[in-house]
């Protein structure tokens, strides 16, 4: 055996004897003689030709190889499954959305673990590829670097994905007809690349580059580019140097680095599904996170970013002024981040943001401290009696910051759904798609269906919805999503009736249901739990042990 301590877990896999059979199966993937002394580093990639956020990952996961291998390592790809938001949302494959962010991480640290990797590179583009990419790293806890596969371009007349979304509202409505509508769905996405405002997938690469996980700037480029590129490189040898100083996730993933995401997602008015992903990431590694910590942390951070869906420019051109960096470094010298925090560069974060220079003066992306688009958060933690263990909201207040109307029930999205398109739903109502949550769906879909009908609609200031569901990262207006407990466990959005007046206060971070105890008393009394929607499979499997949205949705803990 070795005396290498960066090879501590391949050593016992390939060296001696014993271990000739394991040797033999290396040599026919590419392994010398030479090789079998190196430390191993496995690039876990996401590639998959099913989606414009994962088709470019092949070409980046060569390039990890290769800065892995120049570094002195030696390289192994292999991959996880991805699937794709964008196509699924509306459906009922949409289920299995929040279910892949488990698989990828059970895949990662499956992989990695039987194969005996002493060092990791994951790559990932849509959605749940972050969360579920950076999971794996951290129950290996082994040094590791993870990158974002990159933002898309806008398509054509500054379109992206929800653009389509809306556009079928608006042909609801009767302001576009189909050509319209077909002109904008053979436009918006011009090729490789994640959805392309601040929605779930960069709000994500961006939490988790304010954590230290991703090597400075990973989360602002564009997915076709020479700078990904080089991203991709760096991070192989980064894995190097870290496997050299015997830096893991759980020394860079600490409460102080999950603050500094939390502050950086507020700031870029990101998705509410940052929320369940950063509780689930400090769930794996053990810190303390809740929900309360998103309400502390909001009441001294501002919106500074113009970004969509509830602004008006695509993370592409906050790329070209400089990414993240000198947002990262305004909150910095504000002291809004935690500086001594460790990175995956091996320098402390304020080390990193030294020598960053400012954004230049002609942008309007990113406001200045003095001027922000909102002084507190966009992300509203609410409870009441019809969230007593809470609720998210996203809220920025261009709808207003209170809403009163009557409900209208529906226990699936696509009820909800056709109610919008047909012209039942209208201003007053409040919408609540109920049955949806994490064990009821089963799978917590996406309510980004509904949410765009309603603003292709014009309906966004004038109809509320809420879900024991989430919300796209593109998904805006007046929304809160998350309820817990959810319907499926008899929680009180089970219990909530035809015409009931809901009060939705995000000033005071209330959601109620103006129903007097003694009638919910009753109504609890006589509600039965429905048959579980599946029973087998997958789906069965997650709604049997996921955990509360309060706590992330994780599989993993019992």
């Amino acid at each position: 055996m070795t005396d290498d301590k960066r090879r501590r877990h391949s050593a016992p896999v390939v060296d001696g004897i014993g271990k000739s059979a394991s040797r033999a199966m290396l040599r026919a993937v590419g392994f010398t003689d030479e090789d079998f002394k190196k430390p191993q580093v496995g690039i876990a990639s996401t590639w998959s030709n099913l989606t414009p956020c994962n088709m470019h990952i092949n070409r980046l996961a060569e390039e990890a190889g290769h800065g892995a291998d120049e570094a002195g390592g030696k390289s192994l790809i292999f991959n996880t499954i991805t699937v794709s938001d964008g196509i699924a949302n509306g459906t009922e494959g949409m289920k299995y959305s929040l279910v892949s962010r488990e698989v990828i991480a059970d895949s990662i640290e499956t992989t990695a673990g039987c194969e005996g990797f002493d060092g990791l590179v994951a790559i990932g583009g849509c959605d749940k590829n972050m969360p579920g990419c950076v999971m794996g790293l951290a129950r290996l806890n082994r040094p590791s670097v993870f990158v974002y596969g990159g933002t898309i371009e806008p398509g054509e007349n500054h379109t992206d994905i929800i653009s389509v979304f809306e556009a079928v509202g608006a042909y609801a409505k009767g302001d576009m007809d189909l050509i319209e509508v077909k002109q904008i769905e053979e436009t918006a996405i011009p090729g490789p690349g994640s959805c392309g405002g601040m929605y779930t997938a960069n709000t994500m690469a961006s939490a988790i580059e304010a954590m230290g996980m991703s090597l400075p700037g990973s989360s602002a480029q564009n997915a076709v580019s020479e700078t990904k590129l080089e991203d991709c490189r760096a991070a192989g040898a980064a894995v190097l140097n870290l496997l050299n100083r015997d830096i893991k996730p759980r020394d860079i993933m600490t409460r102080e680095a999950f603050e500094n995401a939390i502050t950086v997602v507020i700031a870029l008015g990101g998705s509410t599904n940052a929320v369940l992903h950063l509780l689930a990431m400090a769930s794996t590694v053990d810190v303390e996170l809740t929900l309360d910590d998103f309400t502390r942390i909001g009441e001294r951070v501002p919106v500074l970013a113009d970004l969509r869906p509830s602004g008006h420019y695509m993370m592409s051109e906050l790329v070209a002024v400089g990414g993240i960096q000198p947002l990262m470094k305004m909150l910095l010298d504000a002291g809004l981040l935690h500086g001594d925090c460790l990175t995956v560069t091996g320098q402390t974060l304020a080390e990193n943001l030294a020598d960053v220079a400012p954004y230049p003066d002609s942008q309007n992306i990113i406001h200045d401290l003095s001027d922000p688009i909102k002084k507190d958060s966009h992300l509203r933690i609410l409870y009441g009696n019809l969230a007593p263990t809470g609720a998210v909201a996203k809220i920025t207040g261009k709808e207003g910051t209170r809403f009163t109307g009557r409900a209208r029930v529906f226990h699936s999205e696509e009820e909800a759904q056709e109610r919008i398109m047909d012209g039942t739903v209208v201003k007053g109502d409040v919408l609540v798609i109920r049955y949806e949550g994490p064990k009821g769906g089963p799978g917590m879909r996406e309510m980004l269906t509904p949410t765009s009908a309603i603003m292709g609609k014009g309906l966004g200031s004038d109809v509320a919805l809420i879900t024991d569901g989430r919300f796209s990262g593109g998904s805006h207006g007046f929304v809160v999503g998350h309820i817990t407990p959810e319907a499926a466990e008899g929680g009180p959005i089970a219990l909530v009736e035809e015409g009931d007046e809901i009060t939705i206060d995000a000033d005071t971070n209330r959601i109620e249901l103006r129903v007097s105890e003694a009638e919910l008393d009753r109504r609890r009394q006589a509600w039965q739990p429905p048959a579980p929607r599946y029973t087998r499979g997958v789906l069965a499997k997650f709604a049997h042990t996921v955990r509360s949205a309060s706590e992330g949705a994780v599989t993993d803990r019992f």
